[in-house]
């Protein structure tokens, strides 16, 4: 008989022994493609979601002229990825600040970075949600009560949940289909009201119609906080990070993806916002705040009464598909610090189910995110903790952009990942710090104008306020549990940078991109 031929070894996974080059087993299912990472950050930033969350209040504070804020947001946006792509290359893990902080600065600053972006992502969940309720009753012509809200919108948190839990299939399945209607619809509705119904000249763009009298009549001012608001606009593409451990060649294809996501989501709301204002039938009347839907009112008023229902649809389905995303996001990143036990109740918290989602984290980010749905039944409160849910999401783009910043200057830090931007990459670092910390302070600025007529004071000053609460609340966490000692451990180090590991070379089926 012939003698038998041995079988050829499997192929080595690159992914899972870079992932073990970094301390971790693969336990969540890598099976996200490039265009599947891409839909997670699409989602999560939304351009129906980011158009609805900015256009009322910010053409209401510059008025037309208020589209020219969101170049300049994107811009600064684009200089944070360009940190993020070099971190996330070398260090493709989920939950991103935490894992990037803690060997770029330390384990202190590590696992507070971490602690402000977990809490920043589970309330933005708690906002998402809130606002996508009022759409299921638009849906059917019903006008809730504030506990029927609250109700819809913790039924919206709990299938979301569900959802994530059939793993990461089910997960891409569904944002993938609900980010294609949106964007096909967003796509075609815009450019169909930019060349069909337009009822104003270009013109209008360089006009304010008398809104900076919000601001003192100063159009500095006024700039200033519709750049705070449009910020909204062009967050969440970080969600592309938090499955970075479920996306097959990470360190390449994850950067692409934030990329991709971001890039794809600001030409849409700059092609909408544009579309919107030049095709709404009465703009001083929008600059008086006296339509509190301008975009649906653009659109049901160009395309007909029959319009208005179908287009409820789409940003109900863009709404849950961003909720969906930036769960899922959510639940990641409690994943990446509870496996390291850094943590309450990390025992519980880290646990993945059979279907390798983190159930552990999707429970308790839906714990707090549900419970912190109950400030709705006040909308001063609920509307404080949208206020601070704004301000704690450009926190950690500033950490991040100075602990690499601070990095690179000591020396302790030079990027070896795939994604390189060589000489240019300390220039780009400081001018994505100056950026993200300048945006911080903006949007924390307290602004009457950006609250509601007769707001008490705490609702004013809810950003800075929210933001001390949590770091405030990280630092007694720290000094109490001290969860830094477990994280110098692990890494071997007892207070500095912990030491990169050995890189992994690149996957035999991808050419390096490394400039």
């Amino acid at each position: 008989m012939p003698r038998s031929q041995p079988q050829p070894l499997p192929p080595e996974d690159g992914d899972a022994v870079r992932l073990e080059a970094l301390g971790y087993q693969q336990e969540l299912r890598r099976s996200l493609n490039i265009l599947g990472n891409i839909s997670m950050g699409f989602a999560v930033v939304s351009p129906v979601v980011a158009l609805y969350a900015v256009s009322m209040i910010a053409t209401m504070i510059a008025g037309p002229a208020w589209v020219w804020a969101l170049p300049v947001v994107l811009a600064g946006q684009c200089l944070v990825v360009n940190v993020y792509s070099e971190l996330t290359s070398q260090w493709p893990l989920a939950g991103g600040p935490y894992q990037w902080g803690r060997r770029l600065i330390g384990p202190r600053f590590g696992w507070l970075g971490g602690w402000v972006w977990q809490f920043a992502v589970m309330f933005g969940n708690t906002t998402v949600a809130y606002l996508a309720a009022p759409w299921v009753f638009a849906l059917f012509g019903a006008v809730p009560s504030p506990g029927a809200l609250v109700a819809v919108a913790m039924a919206i948190v709990l299938a979301c949940s569900l959802v994530n839990a059939y793993g990461i299939g089910m997960l891409r399945w569904f944002v993938s289909a609900g980010i294609a209607g949106e964007a096909i619809a967003s796509v075609l509705v815009g450019l169909s009201l930019l060349l069909f119904f337009r009822k104003h000249p270009v013109s209008m763009f360089t006009h304010t119609f008398g809104a900076e009298k919000l601001s003192d009549g100063s159009l500095p001012m006024a700039f200033m906080a519709v750049v705070a608001v449009a910020g909204w606009a062009f967050i969440g593409f970080d969600a592309c990070v938090s499955t970075a451990e479920e996306t097959k060649d990470a360190a390449r294809q994850v950067p692409r993806a934030m990329w991709w996501a971001l890039l794809s989501v600001g030409a849409v709301v700059m092609l909408n916002a544009v579309a919107v204002a030049i095709s709404y039938p009465d703009t001083a009347a929008a600059v008086a705040g006296k339509d509190v839907d301008p975009v649906t009112t653009a659109v049901v008023t160009s395309f007909g009464s029959w319009s208005d229902k179908p287009f409820v649809a789409i940003v109900l389905v863009s709404f849950l598909a961003c909720a969906m995303a930036s769960q899922g996001g959510a639940a990641r990143g409690l994943y990446s610090l509870a496996r390291d036990g850094v943590f309450p109740f990390s025992a519980q918290v880290r646990k993945v189910n059979r279907r390798a989602a983190p159930i552990g984290g999707l429970v308790a980010s839906t714990l707090v995110s549900a419970s912190a749905l109950l400030l709705g039944l006040n909308a001063t409160a609920i509307g404080s903790l949208i206020s601070f849910g704004t301000a704690a999401t450009f926190v950690p783009f500033f950490l991040v952009s100075a602990a690499a910043l601070v990095a690179r200057l000591r020396g302790t830090w030079v990027p070896a990942g795939a994604i390189r931007l060589g000489r240019w990459g300390t220039a780009l670092n400081v001018l994505a710090a100056l950026w993200a910390g300048f945006e911080v302070v903006n949007v924390c600025w307290p602004r009457t104008l950006l609250a509601p007529p007769g707001a008490p004071w705490y609702q004013i000053w809810a950003a800075p306020l929210g933001v001390a609460v949590v770091l405030g609340t990280g630092v007694l966490y720290l000094l109490i549990r001290r969860p830094h000692e477990r994280i110098a451990a692990a890494d071997g180090t007892s207070a500095g940078p912990a030491p990169a590991p050995a890189e992994t070379p690149p996957s035999p089926s991808s050419p390096a991109s490394a400039p």
